[in-house]
C-alpha cells in the first residue's frame, strides 16, 4: 500500500543551506565589510602585498566552498520536492538552516580559529581580547545549533498534528 502522506521537509538540505549561508555570511561580514580576518590572516598576516594576495585568494576559494554548499542545499531541496508532495514547514526550514549555520560556526570556530590558527574571529583588537570574540562565536554557533534543532522538531511535531487532523476528516 503506498502512503500518502506528504513527504516530511528534507532535513539535508536545510543543513546544506545553513552551512553555505553561514559561510558567506563569515565571509561577506567579516573578511570584507569589517575587514577583521582573511582565511589565512593567523598565517600569513596582512603586512605584504603577497601575503594579502594569498589571503585574497583562499577568501574566494572560501566563498567557492560557500556557493558549492548553496547549490548543493538547492539540489536536495529540488530532489525532496521533485516528483512527491513535500510538506513545507518553515519551521523545518528555518530550524535546519540555523542547525546547519550554527554547525559551520562551531567547526569553523574549533578547527580554523582554535586548533590550525588561521585566523581569529576579530583580529583588530589586541592580542589579549581575541579569545572573547571566539569564545562568543563558538557560543552564538551553540545557540543557533540549540534554537534551530529545536524550531525543526516544533515543525516535525506540527507534522503530526496537522496529519492527525486531517486523516480525522
Amino acid at each position: 500500500m503506498l502512503d500518502s502522506r506528504p513527504a516530511s521537509f528534507p532535513t539535508t538540505a536545510g543543513v546544506l543551506l545553513g552551512l553555505g549561508l553561514g559561510a558567506f555570511f563569515d565571509g561577506i561580514v567579516f573578511h570584507q565589510l569589517l575587514q577583521w580576518h582573511h582565511m589565512l590572516s593567523g598565517w600569513y598576516p596582512l603586512n605584504s602585498i603577497d601575503n594579502i594576495r594569498l589571503n585574497t585568494t583562499w577568501d574566494g576559494l572560501f566563498h567557492s566552498a560557500a556557493y558549492v554548499l548553496v547549490l548543493a542545499g538547492l539540489y536536495q531541496l529540488w530532489q525532496g520536492a521533485r516528483g512527491s508532495e513535500l510538506r513545507w514547514s518553515r519551521w523545518q526550514c528555518l530550524g535546519t538552516v540555523l542547525l546547519g549555520w550554527g554547525i559551520f560556526n562551531l567547526v569553523e570556530g574549533v578547527i580554523d580559529h582554535e586548533i590550525l590558527g588561521l585566523h581569529q574571529v576579530n583580529e583588530t583588537v589586541p592580542e589579549g581580547q581575541r579569545i572573547f570574540w571566539d569564545i562568543g562565536f563558538l557560543l552564538w554557533g551553540a545557540a543557533m545549533m540549540v534554537m534551530g534543532a529545536a524550531m525543526a522538531r516544533a515543525g516535525g511535531r506540527e507534522d503530526v498534528h496537522a496529519q492527525g487532523s486531517l486523516q480525522a476528516r
